[in-house]
């Protein structure tokens, strides 16, 4: 048996707004495909270099009322970033809620306009722990 990984989806409420906050993580739109007759849209968006792993966001124009209010039983998409404090710190800087601060200088969570858990790792070593990233708490679930 051959297997082979073709993407994560998540079902999302408002297309644009989950759109802008991946691509605020660096995420660039690989495909889409807009459903006339079923009245949905798919859009994947992927990191550059890795568009052999996207993010499928599954949009149904007329709302879909079988959104969880809360996505935690959906586990988490884990990405590895250059410098996980700048990378939290502009995340910050656009209304993003720091769900889990860095204050190991390694993890850190948020979560996607829709609920989705994020993770974001530091890659390689961790980084020396700083302020004001150690002193923060935790704010919700992660």
């Amino acid at each position: 048996m051959t297997l082979k990984y073709l993407h994560t989806m998540i079902r999302v409420a408002d297309l644009e707004k989950t759109m802008a906050f991946f691509e605020l993580l660096g995420m660039k739109q690989t495909k889409r495909y807009d459903s006339e007759s079923g009245r949905f849209s798919l859009v994947y968006l992927a990191a550059p270099g890795d568009e052999d792993c996207p993010v499928e966001l599954t949009y149904n124009w007329d709302g879909d009322d079988g959104l969880p209010s809360d996505s935690r039983h959906f586990g988490h998409l884990a990405y590895a970033v250059d410098d996980i404090y700048e990378t939290c710190q502009m995340l910050m800087d656009n209304g993003v809620t720091m769900n889990r601060p860095p204050r190991d200088g390694r993890m850190a969570f948020v979560r996607t306009p829709d609920n989705i858990s994020i993770e974001l790792l530091q890659a390689g070593d961790s980084l020396a722990p700083a302020e004001p990233w150690t002193s923060m708490e935790n704010i919700g679930n992660w």
